[in-house]
C-alpha cells in the first residue's frame, strides 16, 4: 500500500488484499475499517484530485456488497464507476498516489486493472442494462452466480434503466440483485417524479423510525398512553397506501426491500443477505450521504464534493484558485443573453453547475430547466420548446451529447428547430478517461443537415460566436470548448468573410530568398494558441505561414476555399477531434477539385488512455512542436523545405 506522507496509520486497512479477506473481521472492526478508508481517501484525493463525495458515501455499502456476495465470480456493475474508489481498495488496488494520472489507477472501474471490474463505460443509468444482459447469459448457461447492479438514484432519471428495469422485472428466474444508492443527488439534488418517489420512501422509514419509539414511549405511560399509541397506530393504518411507495416497484415485478441505513453495514449485510433468499429479481434501497464522514464535504451544498482538484484536506479549500475557464465565461454571457432576450431557455441533464447553467438559474429560475440525467430527453424537449417559440440553449459535456444523437438530427435537425448546444470539454480532457473525452462531436454534428458548430479560440469569441448561435432562428447551432482555464486573448488582424485571420508573413526585404513554400495553417478552436506557435518555428525554415481561425467549422466557410486558392503550396488543418469525418476531411473534400495538397492533423480513431490534457497533445502530435514537425515533414516530401526538428531531435 501507498499511503500519503500525512496519513495516520491503517492496521485494518493493510489486512485487505482480496475481498475474502474481509470475512475474517468482527462487526467492530468492520466500523474502524469504514473510517480508516474514509482517512485514506481523503488524505489521497486531496492530493490528486478525483471523485471524493460519492466515494465517502459508499464505504459500507460497497464492504457488504464485498462481505455477502463472491466477486469477480459474481458480478458487480457500478453504475458510471466514479464510485469505485472504495471497490478498488477492497479488491488489492491500494497505490492511489497517481489517481486518474497516465500509469496510475483509472477514476472509474477498469478491466485492464483487474477482474473484478466489469464495466468501465462511465456514462451513467447503464448499469441495469448490463446487469440484465449479464444476467441473462448466466441463465442461459447454467452459471448460479450473481450479478448485482449498483445505481444511484440521480442515474435512475435516465431513460435507459427504466427500460432495463422493465425488462429485468419480466422474468423471475435470474439471480439479480439491484442496489439502489439513493443519497437525493446525481452533481446536484435528483430531480423529477423518481426524487418524489424516493423522498415518500425515506419519510416512511423516519415515520416507522418515529412510529416504534412512540409506541415504548407511550406504552410506559400506562393506559392514558395506550389510547394514545392506538390512535398513532390507526392513523399508521389510515396513510397505509401513503406510507407504502415501494408498490411502484413491486408492481413492476421487483422484489422491494428497504429502505436501510446505508451507513450501517450490519444492516446493509442483513438486507443483502435476504436478497439472495428471494426467488428472482430484488431491488434493495440504500439510504445513503454523498461526502459522509469529510465536514468540507458535508457542508458543500453545491455539489458534496462530488469531484474536487488538489485541495487541502484539513480545509477543503483548493491548493491552486481556479483561474477563470471556458465554463464561467459561459456563465456570464448566457445570463447577459438571457437578460436581452426572454425567449432564451436553459436545459441541462443533472449538472446545472458543472456546465455553467448555476447563475443563469439563479436569477431566472422558471427559465433553466434540469432533467435528470436525460440528455435524450433534453434535446428533445428543447425541439419542444422551440416549436411553441423559445431558443433553448441546451448546455451539456461534448461526450454526453453522443448519448441523445437520434435526437439532434431527428427531432431537431429535421424540425430545423432553433436550439443551441453549447458543448463544454469538448476536445481532448485527459484525466477522467478515454469515455470523457469530448472528441466525437464535430464528425458527429457534421452529418447533420443544416446544422453550424462553431469552435471559439479565447473568451471573446466565445462570447461572440455564443451570441451570434442564439441568433439563427430555425436551424441547430453548437459552440464548442474546452474544459479548463482560458488562453491569452488572441486577436485576428483581420477578417476575411466569416474567417479570423491571425498571423501571415510580412513583405520579403530587398534581397531576401524567397520563401520555400506558402503555408495555409487552418487552426480549430483551442488549437490555436499552438497553430501560432508552430508557424512562428516553420517561419525560421523560410516557410511562409498564414494561420486562419474558421470560426465556424461546420459547415467549412467559403471562405477558408478562396484563402487556399490564393496561392498557398498547402493547407494544413488542426482540430482536437476525431479526424474521420472531422473538419479536416471536409476542408480536404471542399478543396478536392482545387489540386491543393491538405495535411489533416487531429485525433486518430482511437480510444485515448487518461492522462493530462498537455502529455496527451504531445503524444497525438497536436502541440506546436508536434504541428511545426508534421508540416516541416509533410513538405520535405513535397521537396520544399528541410524537415523541422521535432522536441527529440531539438533535446539531442
Amino acid at each position: 500500500m501507498v499511503l500519503p506522507d500525512n496519513a495516520d496509520e491503517l492496521p485494518l486497512l493493510s489486512r485487505v488484499h482480496r475481498p475474502s479477506d474481509l470475512q475474517r473481521f468482527t462487526p467492530a472492526e468492520l466500523v474502524d475499517l469504514a473510517q480508516e478508508i474514509r482517512r485514506y481517501l481523503i488524505a489521497s484525493v486531496s492530493r490528486t484530485g478525483g471523485h471524493l463525495g460519492p466515494n465517502l458515501g459508499v464505504v459500507e455499502l460497497t464492504i457488504a456488497l464485498h462481505r455477502v456476495f463472491d466477486s469477480p465470480r459474481d458480478s458487480l456493475v457500478f453504475d458510471t464507476g466514479h464510485q469505485t474508489y472504495v471497490h478498488k481498495l477492497l479488491t488489492g488496488r491500494q497505490d492511489f498516489s497517481r489517481l486518474r494520472q497516465r500509469g496510475g489507477l483509472s477514476g472509474y472501474a477498469s478491466r485492464a486493472e483487474s477482474p473484478h471490474d466489469v464495466v468501465e463505460n462511465s456514462h451513467a443509468s447503464a448499469s441495469l442494462a448490463w446487469a440484465d444482459g449479464i444476467s441473462r447469459e448466466k441463465r442461459r448457461r447454467g452459471d448460479p452466480s450473481w450479478t448485482v447492479a449498483v445505481i444511484g438514484d440521480g442515474a435512475l432519471t435516465g431513460g435507459m434503466a427504466w427500460e432495463a428495469l422493465n425488462s429485468i422485472a419480466a422474468e423471475e428466474d435470474r439471480r439479480l440483485v439491484v442496489v439502489v444508492n439513493d443519497n437525493g443527488r446525481s452533481y446536484a439534488p435528483t430531480v423529477g417524479g423518481l426524487a418524489h418517489h424516493l423522498d415518500a420512501l425515506r419519510t416512511s422509514q423516519q415515520y416507522e423510525r418515529t412510529l416504534a419509539w412512540g409506541k415504548r414511549t407511550l406504552l410506559s405511560l400506562g393506559d392514558p398512553g395506550r389510547a394514545a399509541y392506538d390512535a398513532l397506530h390507526g392513523l399508521k393504518t389510515g396513510l397505509k397506501d401513503v406510507l407504502a411507495p415501494q408498490a411502484m416497484f413491486e408492481d413492476l415485478g421487483l422484489k422491494y426491500l428497504g429502505p436501510v441505513d446505508g451507513h450501517d453495514e450490519v444492516a446493509l449485510e442483513t438486507a443483502l443477505g435476504r436478497a439472495r433468499a428471494v426467488r428472482g429479481p430484488v431491488l434493495v434501497h440504500a439510504i445513503t450521504e454523498k461526502g459522509r464522514g469529510y465536514t468540507p464535504a458535508e457542508e458543500d451544498l453545491a455539489d458534496r464534493f462530488h469531484a474536487v482538484g488538489r485541495i487541502h484536506p484539513e480545509t477543503g479549500l483548493p491548493v491552486e484558485p481556479q483561474r477563470f475557464g471556458w465554463t464561467s465565461v459561459f456563465a456570464d454571457e448566457i445570463v447577459r443573453i438571457a437578460r436581452r432576450r426572454d425567449d432564451v431557455v436553459g436545459l441541462t441533464a443533472a449538472m446545472m453547475q458543472p456546465v455553467g447553467l448555476g447563475p443563469m438559474a439563479a436569477e431566472f429560475p422558471d427559465r433553466v430547466i434540469d432533467v435528470g440525467i436525460a440528455e435524450q430527453l433534453a434535446v428533445t424537449s428543447a425541439a419542444g420548446m422551440a416549436f411553441k417559440g423559445a431558443h433553448p440553449v441546451v448546455a451539456v459535456y461534448a461526450t454526453f451529447l453522443n448519448r441523445a444523437f437520434d435526437q439532434v438530427l431527428m427531432d431537431v435537425g429535421l424540425h430545423r428547430a432553433g436550439v443551441t448546444f453549447a458543448l463544454d470539454r469538448a476536445g481532448i480532457t485527459g484525466d477522467d478517461g478515454p469515455s470523457h473525452n469530448g472528441m466525437w462531436d464535430i464528425s458527429m454534428l457534421q452529418v447533420v443537415p443544416g446544422l453550424r458548430l462553431a469552435a471559439p479560440r479565447d473568451e471573446a469569441t466565445l462570447r461572440e460566436e455564443l451570441n451570434e448561435a442564439v441568433e439563427v432562428p430555425d436551424a441547430p447551432t453548437a459552440v464548442r470548448y474546452p474544459k479548463g482555464p482560458l488562453p491569452r486573448p488572441l486577436p485576428a488582424l483581420r477578417r476575411v468573410g466569416a474567417v479570423d485571420v491571425l498571423a501571415e508573413p510580412g513583405g520579403e526585404p530587398d534581397g531576401a530568398a524567397a520563401p520555400s513554400a506558402r503555408v495555409l495553417l487552418v487552426a480549430a478552436g483551442s488549437l490555436v494558441p499552438e497553430a501560432l506557435e508552430a508557424a512562428d518555428a516553420l517561419a525560421a525554415e523560410r516557410v511562409a505561414v498564414t494561420v486562419v481561425d474558421p470560426r465556424w467549422i461546420v459547415p467549412v466557410p467559403r471562405d477558408v476555399v478562396d484563402l487556399a486558392r490564393k496561392g498557398a503550396d498547402l493547407v494544413v488543418t488542426v482540430e482536437d477531434g476525431v479526424l474521420e469525418g472531422g473538419f479536416g476531411w471536409a476542408v480536404r473534400d471542399a478543396l478536392s477539385e482545387s489540386g491543393i495538397p491538405v495535411q489533416t492533423l487531429g485525433i486518430p480513431r482511437r480510444y485515448l488512455e487518461q492522462g493530462r490534457r498537455s502529455a496527451l497533445q504531445a503524444e497525438l502530435g497536436l502541440d506546436a512542436v508536434g504541428i511545426a514537425a508534421s508540416v516541416g515533414s509533410r513538405l520535405a516530401r513535397m521537396g520544399r523545405v528541410a524537415p523541422v526538428p521535432s522536441a527529440a531531435d531539438l533535446a539531442e
